[in-house]
């Protein structure tokens, strides 16, 4: 279907791709991993031809129909939310304006004379719009926009009115609603919450396209790929299983290779010796010369190329009072919408709540209330003794100065703090050597994140409060924060859509849709952590059934 053949392509001085090679075919579902910068977003231009390979060939079949969801969102346009969905969806959509404008144009008396122009063209695509399925569009559109986290009043509403963040879930419509041949997703998650995950990950599971997509959820990869393909330095290395599959299999190959390098460095070693012992002995000159000429053609083994980040070992933070926080008779609305009406919650020291709940529930509400960043509009929200508060929310990324590098922010965090002992802390977060002169205008949304996270975390609260806090951060770092997390001593709640997160820390659960119940939306709260909640109310997100 697509194939990629001996493809180099260099990026300035760096070389993305080096003769690298692979096949796509019908009903693959791939998923393509590699560190930032390895050239996944290059191999995605170089299939939809918006990129040219230096050499090598990149095929695809001429009628091959490909839709490219990428990190951009959409701009702003007069039309409804579902209106944009469909206008956007490639050709299916372009022929359902195209309907419309001709059914407009027969019924138009001025246009009487161009009639049988109209009827002829408007035969030609209503047959091509039947054969692809246009006359179920509307109602595609409808259910994918409902998937994706849309109430009936938003699909109707005006797009313009949208943040970025719902005009990327839009952007996403967009390419399902298309049905093409070919779907390439990067980073499709990221703007979701879990409900419209998990509907997404059944979506692709029972989609018949060919499907390659980067994506920082593992357990996303694991329920819809089936193959994944990894930038090494250049190559594309091919595993035949899901990412859990990957993930056990390069570490074996990396065992086999360090093993394989030790072995030929000893007798690197060894040959080296004697060479150095008899070099200038003439009865063994000829040994000499054989041993100097195998080494000079023996094929070298590289040493495994890591990628490890070491989980921060956090200093023991102050001990807090056994009550961290307490919210009684709480109420809170916007507008005449109610959130809260009477809520009742505790929270105790050393319990690590995970807040879920369906979109609109008030999980972020909740946890500005406990913050301190919005009052309820009653009752009371009192937090306990010898509390040192760490809130993270995306409006924590502003502490950032744009003008400095990420040393600077770091170093003018903690000025007294060691030099090594702040560069271990930014190693962790996945900012080695040269990466901490690097200025903070030019980070990504995920390097932000750890910078922040790492400046919380370098001179830890007791009390944590995290608001998508895995937002944007990749398959190493989330692992490495769950493994330095769970290991500290701190009482937390938080608000997470990504699964490996809420099951390394989650002691508790608040279920703010009542366990997605109708007729019992009380918040549901379970003393038992995030993986034995799913067991027993059989979902992993409220509302949505496993």
């Amino acid at each position: 279907m697509i194939t990629i053949s001996s493809v180099t392509k260099n990026f300035g001085r760096q070389a993305l791709l080096t003769n690298a090679s692979v096949q796509l075919d019908p009903g693959d579902k791939v998923g393509l991993v590699g560190p930032n910068g390895s050239g996944k977003s290059t191999l995605f231009r170089l299939i939809v031809g918006e990129e040219k390979a230096d050499s090598g060939d990149v095929v695809v079949p001429k009628k091959l129909s490909i839709g490219y969801f990428r990190q951009d969102a959409a701009e702003s346009s007069d039309r409804t939310v579902i209106e944009e969905a469909i206008a956007g969806s490639g050709r299916l959509g372009e022929l359902h304006y195209e309907v419309a404008e001709l059914e407009a144009a027969m019924a138009d008396p001025d246009k009487v004379d161009q009639l049988d122009s109209i009827l002829e063209r408007f035969g030609e695509v209503q047959g091509e719009y039947s054969q692809l399925g246009g006359y179920e569009l509307d109602s595609l559109a409808r259910e994918v926009l409902h998937g994706l986290g849309f109430s009936d009043d938003q699909v109707d509403s005006d797009f313009a009115s949208l943040s970025g963040g719902w005009r990327m879930r839009v952007s996403i419509a967009k390419v399902l609603i298309g049905r093409p041949d070919v779907l390439l997703l990067d980073e499709p998650t990221n703007h979701l919450d879990i409900e419209s995950i998990i509907w997404l990950e059944q979506f692709l599971k029972n989609s018949d396209a060919t499907i390659l997509m980067t994506c920082h959820d593992r357990d996303f990869m694991n329920q819809v790929v089936g193959r994944i393909i990894e930038i090494d330095v250049g190559e594309l290395v091919t595993y035949a299983g899901n990412y859990d599959f990957y993930d056990r299999e390069r570490h074996m190959r990396a065992k086999q290779q360090d093993a394989a390098f030790a072995k030929q460095q000893a007798m690197l070693k060894k040959e080296e010796r004697f060479i150095e012992r008899f070099d200038k002995n003439a009865s063994k000159a000829s040994q000499v010369q054989s041993r100097v000429k195998k080494l000079e053609k023996i094929e070298r083994v590289e040493p495994p190329k890591r990628r490890v980040l070491v989980p921060f070992r956090v200093k023991t933070p102050p001990r807090s009072g056994n009550d961290v926080a307490t919210l009684k008779e709480v109420s809170k609305a916007f507008g005449e919408r109610s959130i809260y009406d009477g809520f009742d919650f505790e929270i105790k020291r050393g319990e690590r709540w995970c807040v879920m709940g369906v979109n609109g529930a008030g999980k972020s509400t909740l946890l500005k209330m406990i913050a301190g960043v919005l009052e309820p509009d009653g009752g009371v929200v009192r937090l306990g003794a010898s509390l040192k508060m760490g809130y993270f929310a995306q409006s924590a990324l502003e502490i950032l100065d744009a003008r400095r590098t990420v040393w600077e922010q770091i170093d003018d965090a903690f000025p007294v703090a060691t030099i090594p002992s702040k560069r271990t802390l930014l190693g962790s977060f996945d900012f080695p050597g040269d990466e901490i002169e690097k200025p903070i205008s030019v980070l990504s949304g995920g390097e932000r994140s750890r910078l922040v996270l790492a400046q919380m975390l370098y001179d830890p609260p007791n009390f944590l409060v995290l608001d998508e806090p895995t937002n944007h951060l990749d398959l190493a770092t989330k692992e490495m924060l769950v493994q330095t997390l769970s290991k500290m001593e701190a009482t937390m709640i938080f608000v997470s859509h990504d699964r490996t997160f809420l099951k390394g820390l989650a002691t508790h659960v608040l279920d703010l849709s009542g366990g997605g119940t109708p007729g019992n939306p009380k918040p549901l709260l379970y003393p038992g952590p995030y993986d034995e909640w799913v067991e027993r109310t059989g979902q992993e997100a409220p509302g949505v059934h496993s």
